[in-house]
């Protein structure tokens, strides 16, 4: 996808229409192919040459090229005006309060200068907007000796306080970009880093206490921060507490119509906690929350995490047996296209899980043959854990479908390319069940021996059920499901459902 058909693809259809309308504002002549090129776009399955054609009736390139440049600049300035509309109200009221205090306090006009000055304070306070306050602070604190009813000492406190949460603000701020990097090195660079101790020793460098009081972004990135260690520590259940307690003072002491953007990824963020914990129920109830905020102000966001929503849904309706719930809602985002590629590559791998388990296995290899880029391209977009979940899943296909010719080459290759870093992680639990796997593709009798399910028992590092990855316990399940010669599905759900009792138990 191109950047013009990205920023497309992010528009609602209500934004769309207004878009339209934005366009024959503004040309000038009647000729003009911008509305038409963008409506050709929308389709999203036409290409260059198909487009060029229609609008021009030949090869013009030049031409289409030249407009397609002055509809992603259309695109621009529309998106820009809307946010400067619908964002920035508050920020805006602000800024002219404060603008009008300085030429009242410069006209002498005290009172009524520190009158809009209060109103400004009030306004930035609701919304956390430190660096206004600054200012705000910063001009009475300067014009303090014409208002003899100022209490100058009450006013620094203040000041001081702010300015603490401006330094807070910009500190965690620096530690969230620190730790995103970390977790692309760790997941997309395949780089080997003990993520706990530097998010620790980065914490402690940038003197963050986790329980400081902060901004609505600022709390949101410090959920980021905590769902990413819990990513790489597959130990979600260990930070549920802190996203649930820390949404719940949100929603207390925060403007969440303000932020609405940072509500819904906190929500999103808690309902896959809860879901990594195998508790579904919960992990529905904080996803009806989310699809309301996805909903509000007229889905100004719907766009932007509609594939993250949907596919939690149906992961959650999957691990709770309804299964053909769940396939029929991944299934319309087959041939979907959007600019969240990592989310869309998710889909896809988790419907062909849902095949796979259900034993639909034509349209699980119909769907992963589809994955026709190098697993170096893979990597980059979704990740490393990504491309080996999909290397694993591709190999369970061939040897259910007997690809006899395929399964030995896939095996090679995937010891070749991932024992290295598997071993550099102290993954060696996904070495041992490719070992396993490749006993029972050359001797399938044998998976049902007792001498196979005990070397199978003692082979691995088990953590308790309900610790356990449900991912992991997914692909054990297959190895379960073969010992003891039952569905794999049911078999899946068993151990989860085990998962559960343990939990509840503790």
């Amino acid at each position: 996808m191109t950047e013009l058909n990205n920023i497309i693809s992010t528009l609602s259809i209500e934004n769309q229409q207004k878009f339209v309308s934005y366009l024959e504002k503004n040309n000038k002549r009647k000729d003009t192919k911008n509305v038409q090129l963008f409506n050709l776009l929308l389709k999203g399955d036409l290409n260059s040459n198909t487009i060029c054609t229609k609008l021009y009736g030949n090869n013009k390139k030049n031409a289409y090229h030249a407009l397609r440049k002055r509809l992603y600049e259309s695109l621009v300035n529309f998106t820009a005006n809307k946010s400067l509309q619908e964002e920035n109200s508050v920020d805006m009221q602000i800024i002219k309060y404060i603008l009008a205090s300085k030429s009242f306090l410069q006209q002498k006009q005290f009172k009524v200068a520190y009158k809009i000055l209060d109103k400004a304070e009030k306004l930035a306070t609701e919304h956390d907007l430190f660096p206004f306050l600054n200012e705000i602070y910063h001009t009475k604190i300067e014009y303090a000796y014409t208002y003899p009813s100022i209490d100058i000492n009450s006013l620094t406190l203040k000041f001081k306080s702010n300015q603490k949460n401006i330094q807070l603000e910009d500190e965690l701020n620096i530690v969230y970009s620190k730790m995103r990097q970390t977790l692309n090195n760790i997941s997309y660079k395949g780089e080997v880093l003990d993520f706990q101790t530097i998010l620790s020793n980065t914490l402690k460098e940038h003197q963050i206490n986790l329980n400081d009081s902060m901004s609505f972004k600022s709390l949101f990135q410090l959920v980021t921060i905590s769902s990413i260690s819990a990513f790489v520590t597959k130990d979600y259940l260990k930070i549920e507490p802190f996203l649930i307690n820390t949404y719940k003072s949100i929603i207390v002491s925060k403007n969440i119509e303000k932020q609405q953007y940072y509500h819904i990824q906190i929500l999103y963020a808690i309902a896959n906690a809860l879901f990594r914990n195998k508790k579904f129920t919960e992990s529905l109830h904080y996803l009806g929350l989310m699809i309301q905020q996805m909903n509000s102000k007229k889905k100004k966001y719907f766009n932007t995490f509609k594939l993250k929503y949907h596919l939690l849904i149906a992961l959650n309706l999957n691990y709770s047996n309804n299964q053909d719930k769940a396939i029929q809602i991944l299934e319309p985002f087959i041939s979907n296209k959007h600019q969240d590629i990592e989310t869309l590559l998710d889909i896809k791998l988790s419907l062909i899980v849902f095949y796979f388990q259900k034993n639909d296995l034509k349209k699980a290899y119909s769907l992963i043959s589809k994955f026709y880029h190098t697993d170096h391209w893979y990597t980059e977009k979704a990740g490393k854990e990504w491309t080996i979940k999909k290397n694993l899943i591709e190999i369970l296909l061939h040897i259910e479908l007997h690809n006899v010719n395929l399964i030995e080459s896939k095996l090679l290759s995937f010891k070749r390319n991932y024992y290295p870093y598997l071993k550099s992680i102290n993954q060696q639990r996904v070495i041992t069940y490719i070992s396993f796997i490749d006993m029972y593709y050359k001797n399938p009798e044998s998976v049902t021996t007792n001498t196979f399910k005990n070397k199978v028992e003692n082979a691995f590092n088990w953590l308790e059920t309900y610790k356990e990855d449900i991912f992991v316990i997914s692909f054990y399940s297959y190895l379960k499901a073969k010992m003891s010669n039952k569905n794999l599905f049911e078999t899946t759900i068993l151990l989860i459902k085990q998962a559960q009792l343990e939990i509840t138990n503790t």
